[in-house]
């Protein structure tokens, strides 16, 4: 091994003094000729060393080089690819954000338009707790000197966020209905259904976290997979229509009375950033057809089903009438064929009343029947021998 290093190190050695003795040759050699206005007439013997040198000896570390200055091109120009592809990654993300915020602005400004009065707009800032790392907070960039008090509900375009906790001249903090504090009166789409809504006691992480329940719903309610739940407007605090949710399925619980459902909100606590706060005058007169059409859609469909009822209803004791008006001519027409077969005068008859019942009246008593031989006598003249009976003394 140390005879093949130092017999390695001698060929190194005597190379390099080799392509210096010649390096030392061609510089000497004459160049090429050159004209007055330097032009090259013909190549002397130094370039002829010189190209015979890169072709031979020198080719390989000319190739090393040739190959260090593209891969070094090609390392800038990726680098610069990445600072193009990362600034294009932030510009679409920051727009991304910018549509979002753009979209929640203008619902938020149609929830301002259909409601028209009663509301302070706000801008959120979250605040999360240590324990779970769940959204239970907003501060909100609008207080008392706006007319903020508390227990003012908290809203977005979607439906419920939460009430305002405390509220200063300038700022105001609203709990969420993930605050283990937080309780609602709600009830069912059919408005017939109610219950208190509670944050959920099982929180499993992720979007479940923001789970509610809706507790104290009647046993005989049976409320399916999709049902949203709204404000009952019972207690004070929310006006009566503000969309909380929409039922998951029912929990099994303990209860025997009443049933227990789970319910997926209408509002993410995580992608809230502008909210409306509604005054006590607002709550007092409540909110209109605004988050609650279901229910005023619900009432009126109800409406119309009983109006509908109550038409076919009176339609069928129209039709009844006017059969039984049909009977009763028709009786009336056959009773006075036999009169008249029997030679007795026909009823005079009344016009039928608005139920359909005709009035009989006694003929005159011009036409009233003789006495009752005579009335016997013309009956047995009318009637057939075989038919006939002896009058009574």
């Amino acid at each position: 091994m140390a005879t093949a290093a130092r017999s390695s190190s001698r060929a190194d050695a005597a190379l390099l003094v080799g392509c210096v003795v010649v390096s030392f040759i061609a510089i000497a050699l004459p160049g090429a000729e050159r004209t007055a206005d330097g032009a090259v007439t013909s190549e002397g013997p130094r370039e002829a060393v010189a190209g015979a040198l890169r072709r031979t000896i020198v080719a390989p570390l000319v190739g090393l080089q040739r190959g260090s200055e593209r891969w070094r091109s090609a390392w800038t120009a990726g680098e610069r690819q990445q600072l193009v592809i990362d600034s294009l990654s932030m510009r679409a993300t920051r727009l991304q954000a910018l549509q979002v915020e753009n979209d929640q602005l203008r619902k938020l400004m149609g929830l301002g338009t259909r409601l028209e009065w009663g509301f302070v707009p706000a801008e959120a800032l979250h605040s999360t707790t240590p324990n779970d790392g769940l959204v239970t907070t907003l501060t909100l960039t609008a207080g008392s000197t706006a007319g903020v008090a508390r227990y003012s509900p908290v809203v977005a375009a979607d439906g419920l966020v939460g009430t305002i906790r405390n509220a200063d001249p300038t700022m105001s903090i609203a709990i969420l209905y993930t605050d283990p504090d937080f309780r609602a009166s709600a009830m069912a789409a059919d408005g017939n259904s109610f219950g208190i809504v509670y944050p959920h006691a099982a929180r499993v992480g992720g979007g479940d976290s923001y789970m509610l329940e809706l507790r104290g719903v009647p046993t005989r309610v049976n409320l399916k997979p999709g049902s949203v739940i709204y404000t009952s407007g019972l207690g004070g605090t929310f006006p009566r229509g503000i969309t909380i949710g929409s039922i998951v399925q029912e929990l099994k619980t303990a209860e025997v009375w009443t049933r227990t459902y789970l319910v997926r909100p209408a509002v993410s606590p995580s992608r809230v950033t502008f909210v409306l706060i509604l005054s006590p005058q607002r709550v007092t007169q409540g909110t209109g057809n605004i988050w609650g059409a279901t229910v005023n859609a619900d009432s009126a469909t109800k409406r119309i089903a009983a109006a509908g009822d109550s038409l076919a209803k009176q339609a069928a004791v129209l039709q009844a009438q006017a059969r039984q008006a049909a009977l009763d001519s028709m009786k009336r027409a056959t009773i006075d064929s036999v009169r008249r077969s029997l030679g007795a005068p026909p009823l005079s008859i009344a016009p039928t009343d608005s139920a359909g019942r005709g009035a009989q009246r006694a003929a005159p008593a011009s036409a009233q029947p003789g006495p009752r031989r005579d009335s016997t006598r013309a009956r047995r003249d009318t009637l057939r021998p075989d038919t006939t009976r002896k009058p009574r003394p």
